[in-house]
């Protein structure tokens, strides 16, 4: 299997819409939430914000950039109508066949091919595009719940998806669509249980 090879960070930008998903969803609410942070910016800051959010990608085959990290960010930037970014670029793979780039992504945890109800499925159902990119509100919940000291930050890859994972079987999906408040309360209680000292970033029972 080929190596990575480490390279320096690309300084001219990049269009949005080039950047494949290594993801097949992302929370709306979460996207929504970096859209109005993005309009609070870029009237006098625009750019700067832009500098400071550099995007990670890979390099594959037909020099497509995927993209490993900040999809909610990207989709938020497309959506406002952003036409490019920086990127950071991880490794060069494009001279792998396709299959063997997906592979490798897979075995490094770049890749998250779980859909809206956190079922594994293939490669090949990855979407092509950010804006086919499917809701998942548990993920938009979990990134609450961390945000409101539920856990911490974790440089565990999809450390917030498995915590949305958690709160699949805990949280209804009509409380999270008719009773956010209650829905986030309910699923604070449930991310300081001993359950949920597993997963990355688990603060501790509350007494």
């Amino acid at each position: 299997m080929a190596m990575a090879q480490r390279i320096e960070p690309l300084l001219h930008p990049v269009e949005l819409r080039r950047l494949r998903p290594t993801q097949m969803t992302v929370g709306f609410i979460e996207v929504e939430r970096k859209q109005h942070a993005w309009r609070q910016q870029v009237a006098e800051a625009g750019g700067e914000y832009l500098g400071r959010h550099m995007i990670p990608v890979v390099i594959g085959p037909k020099q497509v950039p995927w993209l490993i990290d900040h999809h909610h960010l990207a989709l938020a930037l497309l959506r406002e109508g952003v036409e490019h970014v920086l990127v950071s670029v991880v490794a060069k793979l494009d001279h792998l066949p396709r299959d063997r780039f997906l592979t490798f992504l897979d075995n490094r945890n770049w890749l998250h091919p779980y859909d809206a109800k956190g079922q594994r499925q293939p490669l090949k159902a990855l979407p092509k595009r950010l804006d086919d990119l499917a809701d998942d509100p548990y993920r938009s919940l979990a990134g609450e719940v961390r945000r409101a000291g539920g856990y911490a930050k974790s440089p565990t890859p999809y450390a917030e998806f498995l915590w949305a994972d958690f709160l699949r079987s805990r949280v209804s999906t009509r409380q999270i669509a008719r009773h956010y408040p209650r829905a986030l309360a309910k699923a604070l209680d449930a991310v300081h249980s001993h359950e949920a000292a597993y997963l990355p970033g688990f603060a501790g029972v509350e007494e």
